[in-house]
């Protein structure tokens, strides 16, 4: 039996070209999925999928990776994203379940959650980083997707601006920590905060910095989480170093699959 012909999609096809190829091999409804806050040491973790429709109708102009927009930028293609999209969703996973899982656990499941949420079934999911299990679909993981493909872009402009706007949110009720700059970000600023006011609820006690600065460091991450006391509840802090790097314990993330100069659409990358 003859199989058929490889399709060849070059990195210099465009945002879209990943898409076009998928649905020229008759994939007509692709989806991205991508998420938001996974270096923050506070505030949720957001995950969204997208499917954008075929040919110039899904189209959006200046679309690109969120991290690359301004928020003027991110907050107008957010609205053209919910507009024009066949399908979109967004899940938020709170600091709390974050501690209590692990980040990677919950990413995969935020995305998972994200994608089976969608109104308009995905015939093929195309992921930021790392693949997704537990998907009846066939899927490839793209390294940098958000900067590769349309959907994956739309996910993350979906998933950051939604994060950025509850941090937003966040701020006027845990005052002092900065939130609505940095995003909790580990930043300086942010650093400084957590040395003078000490980690409020909202900030993810599985990260070494902030564990380290409640004086919880040596206990699981279930039991560092300060009981929900009221709107602003600091822990008790103990002398750590400013700039400590955080990191998430819980399940380590595979290696992401490469992409190479071009991408060779048989469910693989070549």
């Amino acid at each position: 039996m003859l199989t058929p012909p490889r399709t060849v999609v070059r990195r210099d096809g465009g945002l879209y070209a990943l898409e076009r190829a998928l649905q020229r091999r008759g994939f007509r409804h692709v989806a991205g999925a991508d998420e938001a806050g996974r270096g923050a040491c506070a505030g949720p973790l957001v995950a969204a999928a997208a499917v954008l429709p075929e040919g110039r109708r899904g189209e959006i102009d200046g679309l690109a990776d969120s991290k690359l927009l301004t928020p003027a930028s991110r907050e107008r293609i957010y609205q053209e994203v919910t507009a024009r999209a066949l399908a979109y969703a967004v899940v938020v996973i709170p600091a709390e379940e974050v501690d209590a899982r692990g980040l990677h656990v919950c990413n995969l499941a935020a995305m998972r959650r994200a994608l089976a949420s969608l109104t308009t079934r995905p015939e093929y999911v195309l992921t930021d980083g790392f693949g997704v299990d537990g998907l009846d679909v066939p899927g490839l993981a793209v390294w940098k997707g958000d900067q590769v493909a349309a959907c994956v872009a739309a996910a993350s402009v979906l998933a950051k601006v939604t994060r950025d706007r509850i941090m937003v949110e966040l701020d006027d009720t845990f005052p002092g920590y900065g939130f609505a700059e940095h995003k909790g970000y580990i930043t300086p600023e942010h650093t400084a905060a957590l040395h003078k006011h000490g980690p409020c609820r909202e900030h993810r006690f599985s990260y070494i910095n902030v564990a380290v600065i409640s004086g919880r460091d040596g206990r699981p991450p279930r039991s560092r989480r300060p009981a929900d006391g009221g709107p602003y509840e600091p822990m008790e802090r103990s002398g750590a170093p400013g700039g400590t790097v955080g990191v998430a314990l819980g399940e380590q993330p595979r290696p992401p699959a490469p992409v190479g100069e071009d991408v060779v659409m048989e469910g693989g990358v070549r």
